[in-house]
């Protein structure tokens, strides 16, 4: 790929087993993506520990009951601290093929597991570590930590930001992302009912002129992992459809999607979504 271009790998899988199992396929799958010359591989949320709650979760119960049964402790402690082994081995890989690697898991909070994504560069660092802020608290996730920030980091020169799932739901993720410079946003997914779902994607690529990748397992009603660029105007000024890919809902394996980042920067200058916000207007924000 040239300087300009920003190839995304699209990882569609559902891992579904021990966390040692999950690590060999994500790095299978980051060998895969080096292999096909990408620059970033994308994995759908909770890659590594799994999008799993325990049992005695699963009715709701208030979080006063659950802070001394074991099964809860347990799922608690097991969540990644910053120093864990498989991430260590995640990082190691990246460096090893130089690509960068956006990995998922549940890590350790302040007092609950939060629902994590790390962007690690081409040399193995943690370029950024974002932890979802609009968890899905009418279910679960309640008995998660939020996030408290939309953090950007600088890979190869392109200013990256990450939201997770539901996070797409609410209009701020974005845009505060956008706000804070962000040029492609990745966005690790793990949910169906997903064709509203992409049509809010796109909305969000155009209204805050970033590039949007999603990563989300395949099954029944959902797949459809995902890239949109910001475009939606042509040089005549005509609608054009943004979308780059979308898979097939059943699909498994790696989607590739190339973003011509002179494109969209040319595209964000003489663009003005956005650019003529008025703030004092939003008084409930």
């Amino acid at each position: 790929m040239s300087a300009k271009n920003f190839r995304v790998a699209i990882v569609q899988y559902r891992a579904s087993g021990e966390i040692a199992e999950n690590t060999e396929k994500a790095c299978a799958f980051i060998r895969e993506a080096a292999e096909r010359q990408a620059d970033m591989v994308l994995f759908p949320e909770c890659f590594l520990t799994t999008y799993e709650f325990p049992e005695v979760c699963q009715e709701l119960p208030p979080l006063e009951e659950l802070r001394k049964e074991p099964s809860f402790q347990a799922w608690r402690d097991a969540a990644l601290g910053e120093e864990d082994a498989h991430l260590a081995r995640i990082a190691s890989l990246a460096e090893e093929l130089r690509i960068g690697v956006t990995i998922t898991a549940f890590s350790k909070g302040k007092n609950f597991p939060q629902n994590s994504a790390w962007v690690i560069g081409r040399d193995g660092s943690k370029l950024l570590k974002y932890s979802k802020v609009h968890t899905c608290d009418f279910s679960l996730e309640r008995y998660l930590e939020s996030g408290d920030h939309f953090p950007v980091c600088t890979f190869d020169g392109i200013k990256l930001g990450v939201m997770i799932c539901y996070d797409r739901e609410y209009p701020e993720s974005a845009r505060e992302l956008m706000l804070a410079g962000a040029e492609i946003i990745l966005v690790p997914n793990d949910c169906g009912s997903m064709v509203p779902r992409l049509r809010e994607l796109s909305v969000r690529a155009m209204e805050n002129m970033v590039g949007i990748a999603m990563a989300n397992p395949p099954g029944k009603n959902m797949g459809r992992s995902c890239a949109y660029d910001p475009m939606v105007w042509g040089e005549d000024g005509e609608g054009i459809d943004n979308e780059k890919l979308a898979a097939d809902e059943r699909f498994e394996g790696i989607v590739c999607a190339d973003f011509d980042m002179e494109a969209i920067r040319e595209y964000r200058a003489q663009e003005d979504l956005g650019k003529y916000r008025k703030t004092g207007a939003y008084r409930r924000l």
